[in-house]
């Protein structure tokens, strides 16, 4: 299972997303362009002292990401048709997940093998994409039996 991340607009939140595929074993897809500027030193910076344990892959591009696929594409959307609680997901996957200002364009979501959203509660609009991420890779290791063995200290 992997984590794709399309054109994110915010540092912040591709470093907490290099912190969260650390932690939990799981590889980042960095799909450029940025709305920010993206070199290793920024990266770095943004993931702190995580950025060692972390698989990142830059793509730079849609087509690039998509010529180097791997596995199936689930794509995390407002404009999804299954709850992402009751989707099977399977090792191969990547949730994608859009810009936190304006999501995917159609021809992303036209290349989605599934297209799967998180239920919220009526007026909320969103949450924040890295706590949808979370919520997202929590359902499917568990689903597919892939969380980290703890370590005995």
């Amino acid at each position: 299972m992997r984590l794709g991340l399309f054109q994110p607009d915010i540092p912040q939140n591709l470093g907490a997303a290099i912190r969260l595929g650390a932690c939990l074993g799981v590889a980042l897809d960095v799909i450029e362009p940025c709305g920010f500027p993206l070199d290793d030193r920024s990266v770095r910076r943004a993931a702190m002292d995580y950025a060692a344990r972390a698989e990142v892959v830059r793509h730079r591009s849609w087509t690039d990401f998509l010529s180097e696929k791997r596995g199936r594409l689930v794509l995390f959307t407002t404009r999804g048709a299954t709850a992402f609680h009751d989707f099977a997901f399977r090792s191969d996957d990547v949730l994608l997940f859009g810009r936190e200002s304006a999501g995917v364009p159609d021809e992303v979501h036209a290349a989605a093998d599934a297209r799967v959203f998180i239920p919220l509660v009526p007026g909320a609009r969103s949450l924040n994409v890295v706590t949808a991420a979370t919520l997202a890779l929590g359902e499917g290791l568990r689903q597919i039996k892939a969380f980290p063995t703890p370590q005995p200290d």
